[in-house]
């Protein structure tokens, strides 16, 4: 069974067992999320949200809390001997998919 559900601004294409990084959430580790926003659920049938799919459920323990890759950036100004850089670790967590229910 896949389900479509959104967090974080982002759609995310899951499946019972996945492992994925998501958005920053505020719980801790261990504990469990359900995801109610589910825009799709992919069976034998599949089942579109108008947005999304009523009654469905995603729920997913929580792995763990980290930081992505560093991402740097330049900031250059021509002759005027300016030049900036810069880096950002954007927070993730990743979450084991357990169960999805519609």
């Amino acid at each position: 069974m896949h389900a479509v559900i959104r967090t974080g601004g982002k759609q995310y294409l899951v499946a019972e067992g996945q492992t994925i990084t998501i958005e920053r959430l505020p719980e801790a580790s261990g504990q469990t999320v359900t995801f109610a926003e589910v825009l799709l659920v992919a069976d034998k049938d599949v089942q579109v949200g108008n947005p999304t799919v009523k009654s469905a459920v995603v729920t997913a323990t929580i792995v763990n809390h980290d930081r992505a890759a560093k991402v740097t950036g330049v900031k250059f100004h021509n002759k005027v001997r300016y030049h900036r850089t810069y880096g950002h670790r954007q927070h993730q967590t990743t979450v084991k998919i357990t169960s999805i229910k519609a």
